[in-house]
């Protein structure tokens, strides 16, 4: 009977590295076809509950099934139509706006110049040329074909999804025999994501009509526009709550002044606040159990393995890492390490002390 080769512990770390890395270029590879099919598993997960509401109310399943299609279809479809008119409204106005560009540009070169940075002027309208925006948005318009047919391979895929979904668990309990205790783990996993995808979109829809609401009363053209990217902005972690705001604040200094610009930054602040930090917490509680710092580097992660849909998905894959890594006593470090914050645990309060040890140990004895 030969023995089996034993590995040091620095060579099994090498071995796992190595698999780990293996791993990763696959699935970098394989982030073209990925991408649609975890955007499909999320979609999926969102329709879950709105699907089994129809069925608990006696409609049969197929019926059931057409009509949460049809409601993503439509939401689908006036999402396009909205976003694909604005951007074309958008880059047949940017040949109005290259006057005052232009004319804000050497106001800003001056005001440098006049600082100390020599050769302002002339760099500033280089750097900030509105006509480079022109390629940029035909580009997306061109685009718009590739995105639709995106669109329908995820709508396809969450279709099959969703009619696969009741028959999944057993077959995972057949095909790996899950225990009792794993199983509560993918149903708390289920239940968190679907909460937290329900309430982010939610919450990103508020945002939106905020957002419209505030650049229509200011007067900024395309507040449609604006809207849209500041319901899908608000999905990215961290990062999306100012990405939101830049190319509405800047266009409100090329189109009106720095008055108006000003306030619409203070007002894109005070509704990321409102709903960001305050509403959204209430809501949501605890979140997913993910800390702000692995939140940042997941969506540098994610984000750099399946591109934007990583990025978008980067608060519930991390979640779904931290309850596999809390699986398992050889990954648990890792979880503790990604979860959120653990209050320091106090020590023992000294007990007072009585009377009777106040008298001495003799005290209150009788003889």
């Amino acid at each position: 009977m030969t023995d089996r080769p034993s590995f040091s512990p620095p060579a099994r770390s090498l071995i796992v590295l190595g698999a780990l890395a293996l791993v990763l270029a696959l699935l970098k590879v394989g982030a073209p076809v990925l991408s649609p099919l975890l955007m499909a598993v999320f979609v999926a997960t969102v329709s879950a509950p709105p699907l089994r509401w129809l069925r608990r109310l006696g409609i049969p399943k197929w019926i059931a099934l057409a009509a949460v299609v049809f409601v993503l279809l439509d939401i689908g479809s006036l999402l396009a139509l909205i976003t694909t008119g604005a951007v074309e409204g958008f880059r047949d106005s940017l040949p109005s706006y290259h006057e005052r560009f232009l004319l804000l540009s050497e106001q800003l070169g001056g005001w440098l110049e006049g600082v100390g940075v020599a050769g302002s002027k002339e760099a500033i309208p280089d750097l900030m040329d509105p006509g480079r925006l022109t390629p940029l948005v035909s580009m997306i318009l061109s685009n718009a074909g590739s995105v639709l047919a995106t669109g329908v391979l995820v709508l396809l895929a969450t279709v099959f999804i969703l009619l696969e979904a009741p028959g999944i668990p057993a077959k995972l309990r057949a095909a790996f025999d899950i225990d009792a205790a794993h199983e509560a783990r993918i149903e708390r996993l289920l239940s968190s994501v679907n909460r937290y995808m329900v309430i982010k979109t939610l919450t990103s829809l508020g945002t939106a009509v905020c957002v419209w609401l505030m650049l229509k009363t200011l007067g900024i053209d395309f507040a449609v526009l604006w809207a849209v990217l500041a319901f899908f902005f608000n999905f990215l972690p961290v990062v999306g709550n100012i990405l939101m705001m830049i190319p509405a604040v800047l266009l409100a200094v090329i189109q009106t002044d720095i008055r108006t610009a000003l306030l619409v930054a203070v007002g894109y602040l005070v509704i990321n606040t409102a709903i960001g930090s305050v509403l959204e917490p209430r809501i949501m509680g605890k979140g997913l159990g993910v800390s702000t710092l692995a939140v940042f580097i997941s969506l540098m992660f994610w984000g750099w393995l399946f591109g934007t849909t990583g990025m978008f998905l980067a608060v519930p894959l991390t979640s779904a890492l931290v309850i596999a890594f809390d699986a398992s006593r050889h990954t648990r470090p890792l979880a503790i390490v990604l979860g959120p914050e653990i209050e320091e645990l106090a020590g023992p309060e000294p007990e007072e002390d009585t009377p009777d040890d106040k008298l001495g140990p003799g005290a209150g004895k009788d003889g």
